[in-house]
């Protein structure tokens, strides 16, 4: 077996090879994380609400692009809250991504990623679809009054998808 000595040429371009595949695998496993909703996005959410869900609105409003600098992370459509279920309107659109939830938000503006995570949320659930009509079932005893936002947000990355400041009746 032939040795090979410290700063040989052979040993040089085994350890770029080496180095090169294994940059490559990570950069083509995070872009397929960050393609694969783009390529294959779920269908349209069609949820519909029972004559008992929809017996009192609580709340209206309209999600916003929250940065419009940012092509990617942005959203639109409406929302209705009632008493125990909050619905995102057949209007309702986000950009897709990976790990999206909605929360229900307390604080009176939300216009960027860092207004979200040091606050007392309550998360309703995964978002099931980047388009179309879905409902979230609110947890007993969540006081609707205290949460003035509804917010998409990733929480694989962190990221403000998109806001929706709640107008009470």
């Amino acid at each position: 077996m032939r040795r090979y000595r410290r700063g040989s040429p052979v040993l040089r371009w085994l350890i770029a090879l080496l180095t090169g595949g294994v940059a490559g695998m990570a950069f083509g496993v995070a872009l397929g994380f960050f393609l694969f909703p783009y390529v294959f996005p779920p269908p349209p959410a069609m949820d519909a609400l029972s004559a008992s869900e929809s017996a009192r609105i609580v709340a209206t409003g309209s999600f916003i692009h929250a940065d419009p600098s940012d092509p990617v992370h942005y959203g639109q459509g409406s929302v209705t809250v009632y008493e125990d279920t909050v619905f995102l309107g057949t209007d309702f659109r986000v950009g897709p991504g990976p790990a999206f939830h909605v929360y229900l938000v307390p604080r009176a503006q939300v216009r960027g990623s860092a207004d979200v995570p040091d606050t007392m949320y309550v998360d309703l659930g995964a978002l099931r679809a980047f388009e179309g009509s879905q409902k979230y079932a609110v947890p007993a005893g969540v006081d609707l009054a205290l949460y003035a936002r509804v917010v998409i947000w990733c929480e694989r990355f962190g990221v403000l998808i998109s806001p929706a400041a709640l107008t009470f009746r």
